[in-house]
């Protein structure tokens, strides 16, 4: 991983043979709420600072619906492709982004996983999506989990924990300590059920309410509606 400087703005940076990936900060006051005028310039300017044709994203709506990208904005929460030189990605304020790439049949992935998403598995059926529509082999993936509020900071009522342990997935994984609930822990055991390989796993370990090391929006801390964009294309 990189630290990557354009203008006032910091971004951090993987690169993979075929593909990069991109996690947006606030630093500078980056911000790309797609509802603002500095959102949507932000996202314009992608294209310039990263040399891509295509910027997709969606409309978000904390489901577990998967879009194949045709430069459309769609409702749903993962979005896959298979073109070259086209962003796509998943705005986030402290739920967690997941990024996914093929290496071998070349297809990516951006998925907001929300805690709505995560019970409902999103990451693992956007998985069984590349799966089916590209014949994508669990050996070949690489995913990266992007910044999001941890479990240090993530407390929720004990219905909700109560939810998550009723759900077959996850009642025997450890995916909280009393009332704090860790979604990270969740998408690794969905990430396990696809066997995906433990060292092509790879986290920032950022926690948007908590980082020193970054400035990131957490929409828990300071309820504005400041946006991070995770994003991922092919070179």
């Amino acid at each position: 991983m990189e630290e990557l400087r354009i203008e006032n703005y910091k971004f951090i940076k993987e690169s993979l043979e075929g593909a990069d990936m991109i996690f947006s900060t606030a630093e500078g006051g980056l911000d790309f709420n797609k509802n603002s005028s500095n959102g949507k310039e932000s996202l314009q300017n992608i294209k310039k600072w990263f040399g891509v044709n295509e910027v997709g994203f969606l409309n978000q709506i904390h489901s577990d619906k998967i879009i194949e990208y045709k430069n459309e904005t769609e409702e749903g929460d993962a979005l896959i492709t298979d073109k070259k030189n086209t962003a796509i990605g998943v705005f986030t304020a402290d739920c967690v982004p997941v990024l996914l790439y093929d290496k071998n049949k070349k297809v990516i992935a951006a998925v907001h996983s929300g805690w709505k998403g995560t019970f409902d598995c999103i990451v693992l059926k956007t998985i069984e999506k590349m799966e089916q529509q590209y014949e994508t082999k669990c050996e070949d993936l690489i995913a990266y989990i992007g910044p999001h509020i941890h479990e240090c900071c993530y407390e929720v009522g004990f219905d909700l924990i109560d939810k998550f342990k009723g759900l077959e997935t996850y009642k025997d994984v450890n995916i909280c300590s009393g009332r704090y609930l860790s979604l990270k822990k969740c998408i690794l055991h969905q990430l396990n059920l696809k066997n995906i390989n433990k060292s092509n796993i790879k986290d920032l370990d950022i926690c948007t309410f908590c980082s020193k090391e970054y400035k990131t929006h957490s929409y828990r801390r300071d309820k504005n509606q400041g946006r991070l964009f995770s994003f991922i294309y092919l070179k």
